[in-house]
Formats: C-alpha cells, sequence, structure tokens
C-alpha cells in the first residue's frame, strides 16, 4: 500500500554511502527530504544530486536532511559520487542508501512494474519532524525533479504549520498568503493585519515574518 499524507514514514536501517544510518536518527528533529532514483551512473540523477548538493545551504537553513536511494550498493554510490562531484562542481555531502535487495523501496512504495520491475521510479517524500509525511512526488524514470519546487512547498508547509494561512497557485517565499476558511475576516485582521477581500472565501494577507 502506498503512504498517504499524514501517514507515519517507516522507520529503518540501511547501509549507505557514509556508513550505517537508521533514517529517524539521521533526521533527529529534522525535516527530511527522501527521494530514490533508478540506478547509479544515470545522467538525469546525475544532474540532481549534484542540485541537491549545490542547495545544501538552502536545505540547512529549513532545518531539513536530504538523503537518496537507489537498488545499487554503497561501493557503486562511492564511485557514482566521485562523478557527480566532478561533472556538477559540487561536494555530496548527504547519504546515499544502498537499497540492493529493495527492502526501502517496498516500504514506500518505490517500484512500480508497469514502469519497471527492477528499478525505482523518481519518487519523492518529504517528512517532518514528527515523522510524517507531508507531500509525495512521483516522477518518470525520464524526467528530472523540480528542486525549486520542493524547496517552496517545504516553505509553504513550514510557513502555515506556524500560521492559519494557505499559500495560493505559483506561490514562493516572500508572495501573498490566503486565510484558511476557518478564521473569519476579524480574527485575520487581529493576527495578520490588512486582509484583501475578494470574495468572502477568498482573502489576502501580507505573508507574515517577511
Amino acid at each position: 500500500m502506498s503512504l498517504r499524507l499524514g501517514d507515519i514514514a517507516p522507520d529503518f536501517t540501511a547501509e549507505t554511502s557514509l556508513g550505517t544510518l537508521n533514517f529517524y536518527d539521521y533526521l533527529g528533529n529534522s525535516w527530511g527530504v527522501l527521494f530514490s532514483h533508478p540506478a547509479d551512473f544515470t545522467p538525469v540523477c546525475t544532474t540532481e544530486l549534484g542540485k541537491t548538493a549545490a542547495l545544501k545551504e538552502e536545505f540547512a537553513k529549513r532545518n531539513v536532511k536530504p538523503i537518496a536511494i537507489s537498488v545499487d550498493g554503497v561501493e557503486s554510490h562511492n564511485q557514482w559520487i566521485g562523478d557527480i562531484n566532478e561533472t556538477q562542481d559540487v561536494s555530496v555531502q548527504f547519504p546515499i542508501i544502498a537499497d540492493e535487495e529493495k527492502h526501502i523501496a517496498g516500504l514506500y512504495d518505490m517500484i512500480h512494474p508497469n514502469s519497471s520491475e527492477t528499478v525505482t521510479v523518481r519518487s519523492v517524500f518529504i517528512v517532518d519532524p514528527a515523522k510524517k509525511v507531508r507531500l509525495t512526488l512521483t516522477y518518470p524514470a525520464s524526467t528530472g525533479r523540480n528542486f525549486n519546487e520542493i524547496i517552496r512547498v517545504i516553505d509553504s508547509l513550514q510557513l502555515t504549520d506556524q500560521h492559519k494561512l494557505a499559500t495560493p497557485a505559483n506561490w514562493i517565499n516572500g508572495d501573498d498568503c490566503i486565510v484558511t476558511p476557518a478564521v473569519d475576516t476579524t480574527k485575520a485582521k487581529e493576527l495578520f493585519g490588512d486582509v484583501k477581500e475578494v470574495k468572502p472565501y477568498l482573502r489576502y494577507v501580507k505573508q507574515p515574518n517577511v
């Protein structure tokens, strides 16, 4: 059964490019981005892991820890990391899980038989500090992921966890937000100041704390 939003992300212990790792211990009180790859030494994956490494500071300032996974082994991962660092001009410092037995891929439903019976699709799971799944994305093997979108979603989740707000289409950090239906306009003005009421159910406010 696939994981749904709000489910507790399964814990696991695995061998990785940085040694033996327990998922929950690795995350601690941080958010996590767990993302799978069809295989090592593949072109799209090389760019994706390079982009993740390049975004190290952006993930860190949001208290987010990335962790990658594929069904190849640790030795293969470590050799591939050399290629990633060379071709993408980065330093990969996050772990890549070796899931040769496909145990974790099974826990997270990362293998879709109608796509491939042997390799993982491009799955993404955003997990919060309570270990709840907050976002799932699945890309085909031929399409590289948009890491700006992953950062954008994390910004939205962290903002809306703190405030009774939602974020509109194409929102990015700093844009106006939407007041949730559970908050009436009088209360919204107390909480957020000026409220732009387009419709009674569509009300915009400036993003707090920017």
